[in-house]
């Protein structure tokens, strides 16, 4: 569990909080196996048995006062006395994980019946057939990898979609599909219950004995073509058939079938749903002439009707999924307008990811198909956190859902180790923290998880594949207790800034900005931001002063925090936030899915690879085995006044190797694989959650394109309404005027 703070020191009171001009919050990574540091928990057992404060419910941890027969709660201060379970646990203190460390995990028994504990992982793939051969060849090389990365012991479904929804019996040895047909009808249903058409014990196959079968029945795979459509099937547009892509219906089919064995044969199935294009067939189908209208009109409208659902028929589809034990994963490969902003509930709300290919040719969607399913996954989370009785958290922020009846309750269907999820602070009153040091702020994180193991893993184990025994389900408890200081002053409350998590909190601010009010609203939040905070900071150290009763000013503004290396990265942050696609205007080209489809992967971040992903980092080598400089600024001028031949720029989903014009002919092109560059990149690639793409330019000889467009610092920072001036320079110069109106 890894959790990060904007400021190591927290500010003593709401005044200071405000005066600082810096968000107050943190981010953590629930099921990360170590912490922030390196640090892995202590295990231990018999978490039902791990003493609760009777007034906040927090758990018994490190930071509380034990005497003989009581407690006193770290948090809020109450006396709890012990039970004579914990009197007995406490007289050997060096036994129990909670005493030994702030950061435990413990095993929780599991209720239920025999079927669950040994319950086994379930897949079922939704191919559309309302697609290309390409679509479906990617889609083939996508299954063949999740079958490669797939426990043995695991239950495999393959089913697929159109104008019917077509079931695969693979157990035998000629794979048979039977086919239902889904209704045009928008309020239509299927004419029979799946489990009538295949049982579902007949439909899931176990993995090690038929995945040759599976492999076959993904062979016979043909896109839908006008014979099989019946006359009625689509929307007919000025004479051309249209549709047949049931795409809703399916799903809420498949959710029935699989929801009648939960609990039994499975504790959490996972949908994977292949989609090329939008719904347009039966339930759920979506009408995407709203795309062309607004693009038309270009107007501050089109940024704004663009980001909100359509239909509320996926998100209730998705608590229909919850409910059925679900989790679903979308692959939409489409360049078409398919209106992500209705269907990511769909994924984000049942715990599973989006993922968005522009086109077939270049796609990394079965590397991205493997590597999901290799890494290690909880299921059935509840986050909880707490905070000690002067400060609450406020937003919480992240793909989960909330608690209906409890406060600061989050729900997450299906958590993998770099699901991170943010929340920010606010003064519950108004005396703020004490100033002794015996009383310092506390955060305490409790994380209640299930995993799937296999017998011949260890309990410190969290990996749900490769592995050839009887399965088993475990129950447990992850808690983390953290203690900050107090910051006496601003300067120190500046010096333990940390920018990456500032800028996770603030992604996630200008996205729930732009959702609600568009993306004009969303930048504008993000500048002022920025402003305020820099007149705040000059203010503080007293680098402008106005003279009494006049409008004169002595002093500088201080735009770029020379006086604080902690808050220097910011500017730069935040002009590449407001140059990233996130926060382009809709007639500046981006497509509207691409924008959905960065809000639902940035808001899932952790910091590090959040920062890369909004400002890359240009890294440069002397040779393929020596760094020369870790860090460049984005500009040309950081490559002409850099002697080094070769860059290595980091933007998360794009990895580039550039060899500049004027690099020795001698250097090797590309990298050689046993070289430090080369170990880099690979050390990179498998650290990362979806597969980055590497390219390889040499300058000189190749289209550089790819590489200078990251080059951001001389660009415009276009579309904000409030500039109109190139490069990073002119933004700061922007700033400066604007803290200027701002002071006076």
């Amino acid at each position: 569990m890894a959790v990060r703070a904007t400021v190591s020191q927290f500010p003593i009171d709401s005044d200071a909080q405000e005066a600082s001009g810096i968000p107050w919050g943190l981010t953590v990574t629930p099921f990360a196996a170590k912490d922030e540091n390196g640090q892995s928990p202590v295990y231990g057992s018999d978490g039902h048995l791990l003493p609760r404060c009777e007034n906040c419910y927090a758990y018994f941890n490190t930071y509380c006062e034990l005497d003989q027969w009581a407690w006193n709660c770290s948090l809020c201060g109450t006396v709890n006395g012990l039970s004579s379970q914990g009197i007995a646990r406490y007289s050997h203190p060096q036994s129990c994980a909670e005493m030994m460390s702030s950061f435990i995990d413990l095993e929780l028994p599991l209720e239920g019946s025999e079927e669950i504990v040994h319950a086994r992982p379930v897949y079922v793939a939704a191919v559309d057939l309302s697609s290309s051969e390409e679509f479906l060849e990617l889609t083939k090389s996508a299954l063949q990898a999740a079958l490669e990365a797939l426990a043995p012991k695991s239950l495999f479904g393959l089913a697929t979609f159109s104008h019917k929804l077509g079931l695969y019996d693979v157990q035998g040895p000629i794979p048979v599909v039977k086919n239902v047909f889904i209704s045009q009808d928008a309020e239509g249903t299927l004419p029979i219950e799946l489990e009538d058409v295949m049982p579902l014990l007949q439909f899931l196959a176990p993995v090690e004995t038929c995945k040759d079968h599976i492999t076959s029945a993904l062979e016979t795979l043909k896109p839908t073509t006008s014979w099989d459509r019946t006359p009625g099937t689509g929307q007919e547009l000025d004479g051309v058939l249209m549709g047949g892509r049931g795409f809703g219906a399916a799903m809420e089919a498949l959710f029935n079938y699989l929801g009648s064995e939960y609990g039994n044969t499975f504790a959490l199935a996972r949908v994977f749903a292949f989609l090329s294009g939008p719904p347009d067939h039966g339930p759920g189908q979506l009408d995407t002439r709203r795309y062309g209208e607004q693009y038309a009109s270009k107007g501050e409208g089109a940024d704004r009707a663009l980001l909100p659902e359509q239909t509320p028929f996926y998100k209730d589809l998705a608590a229909v999924a919850v409910q059925a034990g679900v989790c679903v994963d979308i692959f939409a490969v489409t360049n078409e307008y398919t209106d992500l902003a209705s269907l990511k509930f769909l994924s984000i709300e049942s715990g599973g990811s989006l993922f968005l290919y522009s086109n077939t040719d270049d796609s990394t969607l079965p590397q991205d198909m493997y590597r999901m399913l290799s890494r290690p996954y909880a299921f059935n989370c509840v986050l909880r956190l707490r905070t000690s009785t002067e400060f609450k958290p406020g937003h919480s922020y992240g793909h989960f859902f909330p608690d209906p009846q409890y406060e600061n309750v989050q729900h997450i269907i299906c958590c993998d180790s770099y699901a991170t999820y943010a929340y920010d602070f606010y003064f519950s009153n108004d005396v703020g923290f004490s100033r002794h040091a015996s009383e310092q702020p506390l955060v305490q994180i409790a994380f209640q998880y299930t995993v799937v193991l296999a017998p011949e893993e260890p309990y410190g184990s969290e990996l749900v594949s490769s592995s050839r025994g009887k399965h088993s389900i475990k129950r447990r408890l992850r808690i983390r207790t953290l203690q900050y200081g107090t910051a006496r002053n601003l300067n120190e409350l500046y010096d333990g800034v940390d920018p990456e998590v500032v800028l996770s909190l603030l992604v996630h601010k200008v996205i729930l900005a732009s959702l609600e009010e568009g993306v004009r609203e969303g930048r504008m939040l993000l500048h002022d931001w920025l402003v305020i905070l820099t007149a705040q900071y000059n203010e503080a150290l007293k680098l402008i002063q106005y003279k009494n009763g006049s409008s004169s000013m002595t002093g500088q503004v201080d735009v770029s925090f020379l006086q604080c290396p902690q808050l220097q990265p910011l500017p730069r942050l935040v002009f590449a936030l407001l140059r990233n696609p996130l926060l382009r205007f809709h007639e500046e080209g981006v497509h509207p899915d691409y924008r959905i489809y960065l809000q639902c992967l940035f808001s899932a971040l952790e910091p590090s690879f959040l920062h890369r992903a909004i400002y890359p980092v240009l890294t440069s080598y002397s040779t393929p085995d020596k760094q020369a400089y870790p860090r460049h600024s984005l500009s040309r001028a950081a490559l002409i006044t850099s002697s080094s031949p070769i860059f290595f720029l980091d933007a998360f989903s794009t990895l580039i190797v550039f060899y500049s014009s004027t690099a020795d002919p001698s250097l090797p092109f590309p990298p050689p694989q046993d070289c430090l560059l080369r170990s880099t990149i690979n050390r990179l690639k498998q650290e990362r959650c979806i597969t980055p793409k590497l390219v390889l330019i040499r300058g000189g000889q190749d289209d550089a394109t790819a590489f200078e467009n990251y080059l951001i610092e001389e660009q415009d920072v276009e579309g904000t309404g409030l500039t109109s001036v190139m490069g990073f320079v002119s933004f700061l110069e922007d700033i400066t005027q604007s803290v200027l109106e701002y002071m006076k």
